[in-house]
């Protein structure tokens, strides 16, 4: 993470705080960062040094007007390109999540396993986790068929693996040092 996209993501916060519109600028942000993603064309318009800021601020303001982004919005976004910094969109964007995650008591959780899991099942999950993070959380539950048995768990950058597959691979290690 770069100090410009954390410098960035914390003068959004700050004006989403004031304007008590945190949450819908993390939703604008998060809409914005997946229509680059899916059109490539369009990031590569508007981080492109030879189409001029006239032409790429009225590109941003029809996409911000037709998604009916807030004012706070489309004053952010026309200050990164007015910045040349839509390059950091993305970054920025994942910072001002953490950044709300923290203010808002929120966790984010993923968890995989091997087979799917009943919703009481996940919702067990859950519930522990949030006693152990004394925090809210927001889980994802993915199936991932390789693990062969277990769970692995991944909560704000720490992997918690309890799966089949890595505890053969333990033993494999084990094993294999004599």
């Amino acid at each position: 993470m770069s100090a410009i996209s954390r410098r960035y993501a914390k003068a959004l916060l700050t004006l989403g705080e004031e304007q008590k519109n945190m949450e819908q600028y993390s939703d604008e942000l998060s809409q914005l960062t997946s229509i680059f993603s899916e059109q490539e064309t369009l990031r590569q318009l508007v981080e492109s040094p030879t189409c001029g800021l006239k032409n790429k601020t009225a590109i941003l303001s029809d996409l911000t007007d037709k998604l009916e982004f807030s004012e706070g919005m489309k004053k952010f976004v026309g200050l990164l390109l007015e910045k040349d910094r839509m390059s950091c969109l993305d970054q920025i964007a994942a910072v001002y999540r953490r950044l709300v995650d923290e203010k808002s008591g929120i966790v984010r959780a993923r968890i995989s396993t091997a087979i799917d899991l009943e919703s009481a099942q996940a919702e067990a999950i859950k519930s522990g986790l949030e006693r152990q993070t004394g925090k809210q959380v927001e889980l994802k539950v993915g199936r991932d068929p390789a693990l062969i048995g277990g769970i692995k768990a991944q909560i704000g950058g720490k992997v918690f693996d309890g799966s089949v597959k890595t505890q053969l691979k333990r033993i494999e290690d084990t094993l294999k040092k004599g």
